[in-house]
């Protein structure tokens, strides 16, 4: 919007100027036919009044409605003023407003909170004694937006330095005369405080300023009444002293009074403890007289009896080891002539598998002449590898010798058990 308003009164102002070029370019030309030649000054040179009158009228219409545009920022607040009523109530808030131009005017205020600070030199108060007192005071106050038409007509401006710092200090001293120097500087400055921030607040109000909070920040009493406090504070923090420690050592003669009749209580306990133990022990020991040969009686039995079963439990451990190695000793005869059955019976069988073997290879042999062959190539060596040769015999080393040697039962048989026996 304020770029609106800035646009708008810059076209004004160009119209205005517009009008004003129309007429000096009239001007100008008039000025050149007045130094030209006498030829040249019989035409007439006509002067654009109207033209210029018309932009002169049209730059009324955007420099007054740019005027009539007011924009409020945030934290501020605007009131009205008329050139023939003056300020108008009513107050104009952040945002835009449109006003008449020409006749009206805004003036802003600052609506944000404002702090207001004496120091302790500036505002000096007496007391009831008749000393000087400087207070240090901050004021958190700001302007009541709905009252800006009575401050802006009834107000003396700045408000800080003619309203606010007069009637900060007029407060402080109507209210000081009535407390001593001490309640000044001790217990009564919170309600002076307070005091004089109800007597602010209702005389600002009225003004149209809401005061927030008012802070005592700071004392500053005089030199020779302060060097006299100090000294008088000196003493009562030096009586106290005293007095604390007048009752500590109070405390300890009372603390050591009771410790002696506490340990004078503690041994006169302790002795008639120690009698009653002494007696309740005598008396133990005379009660178990009378139960100690009952109770060495019955632990000799108890030995006894121990004795006469480890015994009982010897005898009978022997008997069980000698019966153990009775037994041991049959199970170990058995044990051998099982095994003596078992190798003899394994002998028979054997045998017999042997013959029946022998019997049989005897059988192949003399059905298969040619198995001998075989026979022969086991024996030559291990690396003798099996060839295969044709059916008639032919290229066969083994053939002439064998075709030479007649080969009969028993030289077979012969060569069989020899073969069993290389084995």
């Amino acid at each position: 919007m304020l770029l609106l308003k800035t646009f708008l009164i810059t076209a004004g102002f160009g119209l205005f100027a517009a009008a004003a070029a129309v007429l000096l370019y009239d001007a100008y030309r008039w000025w050149t036919r007045y130094h030209a030649p006498e030829a040249d000054k019989s035409e007439a040179l006509p002067v654009h009044w109207r033209r210029a009158g018309k932009l002169a009228a049209a730059a009324w219409v955007p420099l007054l409605a740019g005027y009539s545009i007011v924009v409020v920022p945030s934290g501020m607040a605007g009131v009205r003023v008329s050139q023939i009523w003056g300020a108008r109530p009513g107050a104009l808030y952040p945002g835009i407003h449109c006003v008449a131009p020409l006749s009206d005017s805004v003036a802003l205020y600052d609506t944000r909170d404002h702090l207001f600070t004496t120091e302790a030199k500036a505002l000096k108060v007496q007391t009831k004694e008749g000393l000087e007192v400087g207070f240090a005071v901050a004021v958190r106050y700001r302007i009541d937006p709905r009252q800006l038409d009575y401050i802006h007509a009834n107000l003396p401006q700045p408000l800080a330095e003619e309203i606010v710092a007069p009637v900060v200090a007029s407060a402080f001293r109507e209210i000081a005369p009535q407390y001593l120097v001490r309640d000044v500087f001790a217990n009564k400055r919170d309600e002076i405080r307070s005091r004089g921030s109800d007597a602010i607040t209702r005389k600002l109000a009225s003004d149209g300023i809401v005061v927030k909070q008012v802070m005592l920040r700071d004392l500053a009493l005089p030199a020779e009444y302060a060097r006299g406090l100090e000294g008088m504070l000196l003493k009562e923090q030096e009586n106290e002293r005293l007095s604390f420690d007048v009752e500590i050592k109070q405390k300890l003669v009372r603390t050591a009074e009771l410790e002696a009749e506490a340990e004078k209580a503690r041994q006169i306990k302790q002795a008639e403890g120690q009698a009653q133990v002494t007696v309740l022990r005598a008396k133990a020991e005379s009660d178990a007289m009378q139960y100690t040969l009952p109770l060495k009686e019955k632990q000799i039995q108890t030995t006894r009896l121990e004795a006469e079963a480890r015994k009982e439990s010897t005898v009978k451990n022997a008997e069980a080891m000698a019966e153990s190695k009775v037994i041991d000793s049959r199970a170990e005869l058995e044990r051998g002539k099982l095994m003596a059955e078992s190798e003899a019976n394994r002998i028979r069988v054997t045998s017999a598998a042997d013959a029946e073997r022998f019997r049989i290879e005897g059988a192949a042999l003399k059905d298969s002449p040619l198995l001998i062959q075989k026979i022969i190539a086991e024996r030559l060596s291990d690396k003798v590898q099996i060839m295969m040769v044709p059916s008639d015999g032919k290229f066969f080393f083994a053939n002439d010798v064998l075709k030479s040697a007649p080969m009969t039962r028993a030289a077979i048989e012969s060569g069989v058990m020899e073969g069993k026996a290389g084995r």
